[in-house]
């Protein structure tokens, strides 16, 4: 389906850290509908390349392409296998739009949202297993662990437990089924947020392994980027920001420690291979919130590439 509409996040913000020149080859991570993509091929008469693991941003992004020609080239595929689908090839600017993007969140067939049935699939591509297969196959223990670690649910265990014991009765393959287990175990928030948000979070994080694909794709970012390149991050929950800060952290050489997700390298041997741009990051504006409410918890974490090797390149 291509009708369902998506607003960039901070577009401005993303297109100014990338800074794209005449001739530039940019990659662009997680192309989704393409608002980046087109924003920065108006820009300046740069290159992008889109990769997404889609087949839906794929087809949508063909409209995009006859616009710009050779201008845009498109690969279906995950950002963590990006070096791959590149080819190796050197790029002058580097962007990843973390998460989900509204379309998915918007089609009830796609089963990412509680708001509307539909089937409990969840994953970003259509192959591997999907969340119907993890809440109907996992032990209790590992569901627990998924909803706890990913979703950041504190009543994670008994989430599971109450998870186990509905499908013993049918599978749960509905959205509608699984939100109302969560919220009979689950009390309602003052907040406001619907006490299936965080098991829904968990599920997804896992079926689609997106934090072991940020990891894959920052190690990537490092070896694909020029010296002079620039990296730009978008993320939208306190997961993924906190890799991508310290991952930034560990590369800048603002932290002696190593992230417990990458092999140790000798601090002796390890020149900062970027300099972050902002330590704190961007966040959205009043502007843009008004506009765009699911912008609320994004956040843009910007870097440039240094001249010295990637990190994976002196531990070899």
């Amino acid at each position: 389906m291509t009708g369902f509409a998506h607003i960039p996040v901070l577009l401005k913000e993303v297109v100014a850290a990338l800074s794209p020149q005449d001739g530039d080859v940019i990659l662009d991570g997680t192309f989704g509908r393409g608002g980046y993509a087109r924003a920065l091929l108006t820009a300046a008469r740069c290159k992008v390349i889109g990769i997404d693991r889609d087949p839906a941003a794929i087809l949508a992004g063909k409209a995009l392409q006859q616009e710009f020609g050779d201008r845009l080239d498109l690969s279906r595929g995950s950002f963590g296998d990006m070096e791959r689908l590149v080819g190796g090839r050197a790029m002058d600017g580097l962007t990843l739009d973390l998460g989900i993007s509204s379309p998915q969140i918007d089609d009830p067939a796609r089963g990412f949202s509680f708001r509307a049935d539909g089937p409990l699939d969840m994953r970003m591509g259509d192959d591997g297993p999907s969340a119907a297969d993890a809440v109907n196959t996992l032990e209790e223990t590992e569901l627990a662990r998924v909803i706890y670690e990913f979703g950041e649910e504190r009543l994670s265990r008994r989430v599971a437990r109450a998870i186990v014991a509905a499908r013993k009765d049918a599978p749960i393959e509905r959205t509608a089924r699984l939100a109302e287990i969560v919220r009979g175990v689950v009390p309602k928030s003052k907040d406001g947020i619907d006490p299936a948000t965080r098991t829904f979070q968990g599920l997804r994080i896992y079926v689609n392994d997106e934090l072991g694909e940020l990891d894959r794709g920052l190690s990537a970012a490092e070896r694909l980027l020029r010296p002079g390149g620039r990296l730009a991050v978008v993320s939208f929950h306190s997961l993924e920001d906190r890799r991508v800060k310290r991952f930034l952290a560990e590369r800048s050489g603002r932290t002696g420690g190593v992230s417990r997700h990458r092999p140790a390298i000798d601090a002796e041997h390890r020149p900062p291979t970027f300099t972050i741009v902002d330590r704190k990051g961007v966040s959205p504006g009043e502007a843009e919130l008004r506009d765009n409410p699911r912008a609320r918890s994004a956040r843009l974490r910007a870097a440039v590439r240094t001249d010295a090797p990637a990190w994976e390149a002196l531990a070899a």
